[in-house]
Parts: structure tokens; C-alpha cells; sequence
């Protein structure tokens, strides 16, 4: 009972984290470049991530998977972060959190390779619910043209959908460590943005402590901390109830959100967060289900419906 506790803590400490990362962004993308965040933040991330593989050097060197594999997630995973971050400096910290869960529903839409077959109706109905509670949290406080961080922050939910679905067919069957694979991406990205940002790197270095402690929140805890544990505690928890406690990050980006950075809530957005917590919740909560049916059920259920 106490290690489950314990482990359901871990993931909600996740979802904690990963919530308050876009108001960390936010902060640093305030006095900095959105390329040189970008940059201190995934180098930061790979000095780290490479200290912890050479502490465990005793498992072994890189292999060749982990080197491919990493170089390509990199890639995506630079794109994911490129876009956010971006976004989140043209909107509101919130209004991130609650766009980017857009991907829990987006993701089994583009993962075809679980054999779960057609996906239920009624998922598909959860889905419309999210993307009309994108549409009003792009409203704001009235009618008007999106605001180009939110539409920013919805690129960046399709492109971390079809990064999550990548990861799951690069790593299938293979024998590739969380860290490894970790350092990798984060030595990609230092690389994509070392020439971009090299402009911005005098301002780095005038930088006050409020926006190095963002810097290093963002590097140390909301990439290297929560992957590391995240991929601990799943394995000592069920699917179910990781993607249960990890689906709270949008809750935890608004109340942050409010709570610390004295953001406000209209009532455009306050129903279309409200929207997107119930559709996002409703629809894992039908893949869950749909995934756990005997194949021949569902192959039972796609053919009734075609």
C-alpha cells in the first residue's frame, strides 16, 4: 500500500511539474530570446542527463540503437519543445497547459500500430469536445482572430502526438535505456540551437537569478526529473492509473497559472477548460477500454460500424 502510494505521488508530482513548466517558460521567454531558453535549457538538460550515464557507466556504453533512435526523437522532440516554447511566450501560460493536452486525444488517432482497431464513436465525440474547448480557449475574451501563440501551442500538440506515437514504434522490441536514450535527445537539441541562438548568448549571460532559476527549473526538473520519473513510476503502476494522475498537468498549468502568475479566466476560457478537461479525461477513458476489449470484439465492433 505505501509503495503504491508512494508511486501514485511520484506521477502526480509529474503532472505538478510539467504543468508549471509553460509559467517557467513564460518567465524566462520574458528577458530572453525563445532560441536561447531554448539552448540553456537543453544544454543544461544534456550536461545532466550525460552525468548520470557516466555515474552508471558500469551499464555499458551507448549502443548503436540508442544512438539512432535518440538523434531521431531528438529531432521531434526539438520541434515539440520549439513550438511551445514559442507559443507560450505569445500566450497565456494556461491557455498552454490546457491546448497541449489536446494530444491525449490526438495520439491514438495517429497510433495505428497497437492492432486496437477502429477506435469507438464515442471517441471520436470526445475528441469535437476538445477541439471546441480549443476553439473557446482561443477565444478569450471575445470574438476574434486566434492569438498566434495559441495556434502555436496547437501545432505543438500534433507534432508531441506524432512524437509519442514515434517513440512507442522506434523503442518497441528494442533494448533501449531510458537515460541513454535521454542524453541523446538533449545533446540533439543542444546542437539544433547552438547556432540559431549563438546571437542571444550575451543576454544569457546578463541574466537575472529569477530567469536562471527558470532556466534551470525548466532544464532540471521539467525535462530530466519528470522523464526519469515518469518512466520509473509507470513501471511500478498500472497504464491506467499513470495516464490518470499524468492527464492532471492541464489542471495544474491553470491553477499555476492563476495561482502564481496572476493570470485571469474568462468566461470563454473558463468553459472551454472545463471542456477540455472532461474531453480529454473521457476520451482515454474510452481507448482504455477499447484497448483492454479481446481483438476479436473489436474487430467485431469496426465491422458493425462500416
Amino acid at each position: 500500500m505505501f509503495h503504491g502510494r508512494r508511486t501514485d505521488a511520484v506521477l502526480l508530482l509529474v503532472a505538478i511539474v510539467w504543468g508549471s513548466s509553460y509559467l517557467a517558460a513564460k518567465t524566462a521567454t520574458h528577458d530572453l530570446p525563445v532560441l536561447t531558453v531554448l539552448l540553456a535549457r537543453y544544454a543544461i538538460s544534456a550536461i545532466a542527463c550525460l552525468a548520470l550515464v557516466e555515474a552508471h557507466r558500469r551499464s555499458g556504453r551507448l549502443t548503436p540503437d540508442e544512438i539512432r533512435i535518440g538523434a531521431l526523437l531528438g529531432v521531434t522532440q526539438a520541434a515539440v519543445l520549439g513550438l511551445e516554447t514559442y507559443g507560450v511566450a505569445h500566450t497565456s501560460a494556461a491557455n498552454a497547459g490546457l491546448i497541449i493536452s489536446l494530444t491525449i486525444v490526438l495520439t491514438p488517432l495517429l497510433d495505428r500500430t497497437a492492432g486496437a482497431g477502429r477506435l469507438p464513436t464515442r471517441f471520436f465525440a470526445a475528441t469535437g469536445l476538445c477541439l471546441l474547448a480549443v476553439t473557446l480557449l482561443m477565444l478569450g475574451s471575445g470574438f476574434h482572430r486566434p492569438r498566434l501563440g495559441d495556434l502555436l501551442i496547437l501545432a505543438a500538440a500534433v507534432v508531441r502526438a506524432g512524437h509519442v506515437v514515434l517513440v512507442g514504434r522506434l523503442t518497441k522490441d528494442r533494448a533501449v535505456r531510458p537515460a541513454q536514450l535521454t542524453a541523446v535527445q538533449m545533446v540533439v537539441g543542444t546542437v539544433l540551437f547552438a547556432g540559431p541562438a549563438a546571437s542571444g548568448l550575451p543576454a544569457l549571460a546578463r541574466a537575472g537569478t529569477p530567469v536562471w532559476g527558470a532556466l534551470l527549473y525548466l532544464a532540471l526538473f521539467c525535462s530530466v526529473f519528470a522523464f526519469l520519473a515518469q518512466t520509473w513510476a509507470v513501471q511500478h503502476s498500472s497504464p491506467s492509473r499513470a495516464s490518470l494522475l499524468l492527464g492532471t498537468e492541464p489542471v495544474w498549468a491553470v491553477v499555476i497559472g492563476i495561482g502564481l502568475g496572476g493570470e485571469t479566466v474568462t468566461a470563454f476560457a473558463g468553459l472551454g477548460a472545463v471542456l477540455m478537461v472532461v474531453g480529454t479525461y473521457w476520451g482515454q477513458h474510452i481507448e482504455r477500454a477499447h484497448r483492454t476489449l479481446p481483438p476479436v470484439r473489436r474487430t467485431a465492433l469496426g465491422s458493425s460500424r462500416t
